[in-house]
């Protein structure tokens, strides 16, 4: 049982949305010729000429993207259809451009050993995107559309995913609004848009641990902001902050609260966990902390594997007697923290054989692969 710091009903205050419906598949699949050279791919897929064992987080242009519409009064959204990757037209005036309406989200495709193709949870990437919709004022796919979506851009865009044990293919599902607006008002237009690309490890380090720093001058959110969505709004400010914790040679950030300024919330682009015995805490999510997909399914398996977890305010000066620092992320995965700088003093955490992080981690790709079974249906096999 994961045991939170605040009432459930925290939950409603921010807008969490509970919708939850069930899926009708559509299938999409690449029509395509002989294979350029061997792979273990399928008789109909062209395997892409890409070095595999150096594949980083870097953009890779694919095949096809999926892209539809929504122009009524009732925000419904159009048939959807797949295009060659390409650039957009959008008007200088869109809402997307002057206000920044806009969302984002992160999921993966994976092929497993035995040639499967499948995605994780994306139910839940759907429901988080209506969520920030709805704080953002926009309309929004629904859970079937988003899905399906998301489902089509996987299979035309298959002979991308890469080799079990490679990597996965990153899906980016786009909400912005296209629509011409001058004033301060909802665009009376919205595209949502999905590409994808073949990636490998997030950070640069590889599976070194992470070397982070707690940052006292910025401050990636704040309370009533829109933090706990994953606005495109949120991502640009951390640029500055970023750039100048690698230039000191640091990994990335570590953001603490912006009102008492002591209370750690997430890193950059990752939420982040502290071990301590068999405890395992992480920064409650109310409104400043984003609630990621990944960051929720270790905490499901962590509590199968018998730790107990706690979602609380954590204070910074916790660092000091942690046993062990993880971050966890769609793009990161679950990365092991070596270092934490904080106030000038450098706090150094043991990096053993046997990690909480590492044994949670191995439990979630053997999920996600299909070594181990899947009890909570998290994966949808698309192939």
């Amino acid at each position: 049982m994961v045991q939170r710091a605040a009432p459930a009903s925290i939950r409603k205050l921010f807008g969490f949305s509970s919708l939850r419906r069930q899926v009708d598949f559509r299938y999409y699949t690449a029509q395509v010729a002989t294979s350029l050279r061997p792979c273990n791919y399928s008789d109909d897929e062209v395997c892409p000429v890409v070095d595999w064992d150096k594949l980083g987080f870097g953009f890779i242009p694919t095949d096809y993207m999926y892209i539809t519409k929504s122009c009524d009064v009732a925000g419904n959204f159009e048939q959807g259809q797949l295009n060659g990757y390409d650039n957009i037209q959008l008007s200088p005036s869109a809402g997307v451009l002057n206000y920044g309406q806009g969302l984002f989200e992160g999921t993966k495709a994976y092929r497993q050993d035995n040639g499967g193709l499948s995605l994780f949870r994306p139910r839940e990437n759907a429901i988080r995107m209506q969520i920030g919709a709805e704080r953002m004022c926009m309309p929004y796919p629904s859970t079937d559309q988003f899905v399906d979506a998301v489902k089509q851009t996987a299979l035309a865009n298959k002979r991308w995913i890469p080799p079990p044990g490679k990597g996965s293919l990153y899906i980016r599902p786009l909400l912005y609004g296209s629509g011409s607006i001058l004033g301060l008002a909802p665009a009376p237009e919205y595209t949502f848009l999905v590409y994808a690309c073949p990636v490998g490890n997030y950070f640069k380090e590889g599976t070194t641990p992470l070397n982070l720093y707690v940052d006292e001058e910025f401050h990636r959110a704040s309370r009533g902001g829109a933090g706990g969505v994953k606005s495109i709004t949120n991502y640009a400010p951390v640029l500055r902050a970023i750039r100048n914790a690698r230039e000191r040679g640091f990994s990335d950030v570590l953001y603490l609260d912006s009102v008492n300024k002591k209370y750690i919330e997430e890193v950059s682009s990752c939420n982040i966990f502290l071990v301590k015995g068999k405890v395992i805490s992480t920064p409650i999510a109310c409104g400043t902390i984003l609630e990621g997909v990944t960051r929720k399914s270790i905490m499901e398996i962590a509590i199968d594997l018998g730790y107990q977890v706690e979602e609380r305010l954590i204070e910074a000066d916790e660092l000091i007697s942690a046993d062990e620092v993880f971050c966890t992320g769609t793009a990161v995965g679950v990365a092991p923290v070596g270092s934490i700088t904080y106030k000038g003093q450098r706090i150094e955490y043991k990096i053993r054989s046997v990690l909480v992080c590492k044994k949670l981690y191995s439990t979630l790709v053997g999920i996600q692969k299909g070594h181990i079974e899947d009890k909570r249906d998290w994966i949808v096999d698309i192939e």
